[in-house]
C-alpha cells in the first residue's frame, strides 16, 4: 500500500522501492473530516486541536496562501502549503523532563526571598544536569564535585565604585556594614578580614587615608543577581 496507509497501520520500518528502509519515528492519529472543509472550519479545527505545525493541501494555490497568512497571523503558527511532489522540512522541538533536586530548589526559593521584591528580576537555577539511571536530573555542582572527586573552579567578576569618604579604608568599609544589613535582611552579612561578606559577595575599601577610596565588589557566576544589587546599591549611596 501507499507510505500513508503503512504509517496509518503502525509499521515501524517502511522499505522504498530503491530498496532504502526508513524507521518510522513518528504517529498519526485519525480524525473524521473533511477535505473539502472551508477556512472558518479549517480554524476551528486549529483552535480545538491546538497543533505546533499546520500543513495545508488539496486546495487552489491563491486561497491557501490567503489562509496560510490568516493562520499565521491569528493563531502565531508555522504554516506550511507545499505544491505536488515539493518536500517540506518540518522543525520539531522535543521536550525532555527532567527532575530537580529538593535541597537545589530550596536554596533558590531562599536566595529570591531574601532579595527586595523585583518583579523584572531574572530566577536564575545555576546545577549540573546528571543523567541517572531513572533519568536527568538537576543537582547542585557541589554535590556533583563531591560525587565526582573533581574540584570545583570558579570564576569572579568584580567592579568597583568610587567614593569620596576621608579616613582610613577600614572605617570606610565599616560605615558601609550597617546599610547593608538593613538592606538585605534575612542575609548573614558579616565583615571578615576587613571585608564585608555576604555569601560569595565580597565588598572590600581601598586606598589611602585621603578623601579618595575605591570600594570593590566582587561575586561568583551563582550570585550574579546578588551581587549586581549590592553594587547598585552602593552606587545609589555615593552618588
Amino acid at each position: 500500500g501507499t507510505v500513508g496507509h503503512k504509517v496509518l497501520s503502525g509499521a515501524k520500518r517502511i522499505e522504498f522501492e530503491n530498496r532504502q528502509v526508513v524507521e518510522v519515528k513518528m504517529a498519526v492519529e485519525y480524525m473524521s473530516f473533511s477535505a473539502h472543509a472551508d477556512a472558518k472550519g479549517i480554524m476551528q479545527l486549529i483552535q480545538y486541536c491546538e497543533p505546533k505545525n499546520v500543513m495545508l493541501v488539496h486546495g487552489e494555490f491563491a486561497k491557501m496562501e490567503y489562509l496560510k497568512e490568516k493562520i499565521k497571523q491569528e493563531f502565531g503558527l508555522n504554516c506550511y502549503n507545499p505544491a505536488n511532489g515539493e518536500t517540506c522540512v518540518i522543525t520539531t522541538a522535543s521536550k525532555v523532563p527532567v527532575d530537580a533536586s529538593l535541597a537545589l530548589l530550596k536554596d533558590e526559593a531562599k536566595r529570591y526571598s531574601a532579595l527586595p521584591p523585583d518583579p523584572k528580576r531574572r530566577r536564575l537555577l545555576h546545577s549540573v544536569l546528571m543523567l541517572r539511571e531513572e533519568g536527568a536530573c538537576l543537582v547542585d555542582s557541589e554535590e556533583v564535585a563531591k560525587a565526582a572527586g573533581i574540584p570545583k573552579h570558579t570564576v569572579r567578576f568584580t567592579s568597583t565604585v568610587q567614593v569620596r569618604d576621608p579616613g582610613p579604608p577600614h572605617a570606610t568599609a565599616m560605615k558601609l556594614l550597617a546599610p547593608l544589613q538593613e538592606k538585605l535582611e534575612g542575609w548573614q552579612v558579616q565583615m571578615n578580614d576587613g571585608a564585608i561578606c555576604v555569601e560569595s559577595v565580597l565588598v572590600k575599601v581601598e586606598g589611602d587615608d585621603e578623601d579618595q577610596k575605591t570600594v570593590y565588589v566582587s561575586w561568583t557566576n551563582q550570585d550574579e543577581d546578588l551581587g549586581s544589587y549590592i553594587h547598585g546599591f552602593l552606587e545609589s549611596m555615593f552618588n
